[in-house]
């Protein structure tokens, strides 16, 4: 793994090395382990995600009711919140503090959350949650423990990849 100086001051290994490079977060997580289990000081290591990806999964579709509705919960409970904090500074009552503050609330979000869709005309008719994966993981351990860390691993069926494969 090529460290840049920038990237190098926020790692806290002072020379890391490549141990190992997998496909998935267990096997890098499960030479780790075996590596702790064998006395290894494993605060000389880190896994590392590299090769990220952004990956977008579609929740579902957007319809105007869905976008109102979740507007004016949304607004609901920003108005349960600033009614609270109404009810502990007045004397006034439940039903004139903290209802129309609700109520407010609700309408206020109601109206940006169709004002938003409308403003997308269409181009955008369905909600998603987005993530950053990474595709591979580096075990990369501080350079002086790096002879000892491989002799550890040789141990382990299958912890080291097949540099050939």
């Amino acid at each position: 793994m090529n460290v840049g100086s920038s990237a190098r001051a926020a790692l806290p290994l002072e020379f890391p090395q490549s141990l190992a490079v997998y496909d998935d977060y267990a096997a890098a997580q499960r030479t780790v382990d075996h590596l702790s289990d064998e006395k290894f000081p494993v605060e000389q290591c880190m896994i590392v995600g590299t090769d990220l990806k952004r990956v977008e999964r579609i929740t579902g579709r957007l319809t105007t009711g869905r976008v109102a509705a979740g507007g004016a919960a949304s607004g609901a409970w920003f108005g349960v919140f600033i009614g609270l904090i109404f009810m502990l500074l007045t004397d006034e009552g439940i039903v004139a503090t903290f209802l129309p503050t609700v109520l407010i609330g609700a309408l206020f979000g109601l109206v940006f959350a169709l004002t938003g869709y409308a403003a997308t005309r269409g181009r955008r008719d369905f909600s998603s949650v987005t993530s950053v994966v990474a595709t591979r993981y580096e075990v990369l351990v501080e350079h002086k423990s790096a002879a000892r860390a491989r002799e550890l691993l040789a141990d382990l069926p299958g912890a080291l990849p097949n540099p050939f494969a």
